[in-house]
């Protein structure tokens, strides 16, 4: 075994946690408190019961759940038979939840009563042979188990943890930008590299406390929000929903969370949130993070102004990274940057030939290190399009200062060619988003027969507030060069998104090529 990974699989910490801080918590939710030394006891029995219905090494098992103990029991107890968790997108409906079922290979699935309706025809139209439900469920019989059941059972000492460094610790599936989603494979090893990475550059320790309230399905909130903190042994604050807002902000203060991880549209609502005068004078906070999508200047800005000691540090990753490749540092930040690499890996910028390019250059941004995954499940030809000479190509678009750190300009996907010219969206919304009265926007490429794509723009206002198309145009024109001005503008009530937050261009761009909007 490498020194540098202490660990073989994720089973390890949980016993080291109940060695070292067995009485301290290591869950909480609503009211009730787990210690790591509970924990390992739960675990040990769920992976009991999990062996009884017949799960061994290799098997996959999915988990349609929503962020609960319970997901993070099933979730170490798969993982300690050597068996793959399979945590599937609890946004998906019932064909789309199918698939993946179907596609993973999985034979069990552990999942709660309120999917119920999208889980109707899974013994039929899928491999699923038997179903563990948590909560209430009428009908148990001998292929619909229950959840409870599994954590009383006592005679487990017999089961070794199975699962070593290049073993598949968990499979996810990606958000299909383009066609199905694809199951990517993440080894121990790769979620480890990232945890030790991320050890290196932010200052953590069992003392930190997390909250978690973004989707446990979600690479980020796995790693970053419930691997990470088993790993230094810091308490999970698990929130179930993210709405009302309120109770997280009141959950962070009760619980007295040091660590919180978010995503643009948290911060942005934190931002311009009327926080009571207690909770900024007893919040014990010591670092946001954010990943997941682009952070607007005008949210750090705020941020900076309404927590100035608190640092809000803007990563950059992706599932098929572990995910995160890169993050700002508490000594130094720069605002609009997604910060240098994490020690370990190497990040270049490439033309379409690979050809790496000059430093302030736009291109691809490719990633190597131990985080980059396994490879897509049963998909060789995507897997060897996305990963060459052991670089990952991410579909990002970027470019890397002097100082090594890293700007996304935008996805390659989401890259508008008009007349044969390279336009950002990015760069369109971020001066858009500066305008007082605008709330959130959108660009997308429209088709168009002279010039291949012309840019148009998706805005939500801010409550109360009126603009008018010729308003935005002027306000553009005095900030923009005029090939980047879009040339139509849509006022809407809302933007459609995927679990994350992150907006989904593809949907707009769609309906706009489809003339919804004409």
């Amino acid at each position: 075994m490498e020194n540098r990974y202490p660990y073989q699989n994720f089973y390890q910490l949980v016993e080291k946690n109940a060695k070292k801080f067995g009485r301290k918590p290591a869950i909480f939710e609503d009211k009730l408190k787990i210690t790591h030394r509970q924990l390992k006891n739960y675990v040990d029995s769920f992976a009991r019961y999990l062996e009884l219905i017949g799960v061994r090494k290799g098997d996959h098992v999915s988990l349609l759940m929503g962020n609960s103990k319970e997901f993070i029991i099933a979730f170490l107890a798969v993982g300690k038979l050597g068996a793959v968790p399979v945590p599937i997108n609890t946004f998906l409906k019932k064909e789309e939840i199918e698939y993946i079922l179907d596609h993973s290979d999985s034979t069990v699935l552990i999942t709660q009563e309120k999917f119920h309706k999208e889980l109707t025809d899974v013994f039929r139209n899928t491999k699923i042979q038997k179903i563990i439900w948590h909560g209430s469920y009428p009908e148990l019989d001998q292929n619909n188990l229950a959840f409870e059941e599994g954590l009383t059972i006592q005679d487990y000492e017999h089961i070794k943890p199975q699962g070593s460094l290049d073993d598949v610790a968990v499979m996810i599936y990606t958000s299909g930008t383009t066609g199905k989603p694809k199951g990517v494979m993440l080894t121990y090893r790769n979620i480890f590299s990232n945890l030790i990475n991320i050890e290196k550059v932010v200052p953590l320790s069992h003392r930190d406390r997390f909250i978690v309230y973004l989707p446990m399905f979600h690479t980020f909130t796995l790693t970053a929000t419930v691997l990470l903190p088993l790993y230094f042994g810091s308490p999970i604050v698990i929130i179930k929903s993210i709405l009302p807002f309120s109770n997280i902000l009141k959950q962070t203060l009760l619980k007295r969370v040091t660590i919180f991880m978010g995503v643009p549209e948290v911060y942005n609502a934190l931002s311009k949130a009327k926080l009571p005068w207690y909770f900024m004078w007893f919040n014990r906070l010591r670092a946001f993070v954010s990943g997941a999508a682009p952070l607007p200047e005008s949210t750090l800005k705020r941020m900076r102004e309404k927590f100035p000691k608190v640092p809000l540090l803007e990563g950059y990753g992706l599932t098929e990274a572990s995910p995160v490749v890169s993050i700002n540092r508490m000594e130094k930040q720069k605002p609009l940057s997604v910060g240098p690499p994490l020690p370990d890996y190497q990040v270049k910028i490439v033309d379409d030939e690979l050809v790496e390019l000059k430093t302030g250059q736009i291109g691809e941004i490719i990633v190597k290190g131990d985080n980059v995954m396994k490879g897509y499940y049963k998909n060789e030809t995507a897997t060897e399009e996305t990963v060459i000479n052991g670089w990952l190509l991410t579909g990002d678009m970027g470019y890397v200062d002097e100082d090594g750190y890293i700007y996304i300009v935008d996805r390659k996907k989401d890259l508008i060619i008009s007349k044969g010219i390279n336009i950002y969206p990015r760069e369109i919304e971020e001066v858009l988003m500066a305008h007082p009265s605008i709330e959130e926007a959108a660009v997308v490429g429209k088709k168009d027969e002279t010039h291949g794509e012309i840019p148009v723009a998706f805005i939500k206002l801010k409550e109360d507030k009126t603009l008018s198309e010729k308003e935005v145009r002027n306000y553009l024109k005095e900030r923009l060069a005029n090939y980047k001005i879009p040339k139509s503008y849509y006022f809407v009530e809302d933007l459609p998104r995927n679990a994350t937050g992150k907006v989904l261009k593809r949907v707009l761009k769609e309906q706009v090529n489809a003339g919804k909007y004409d």
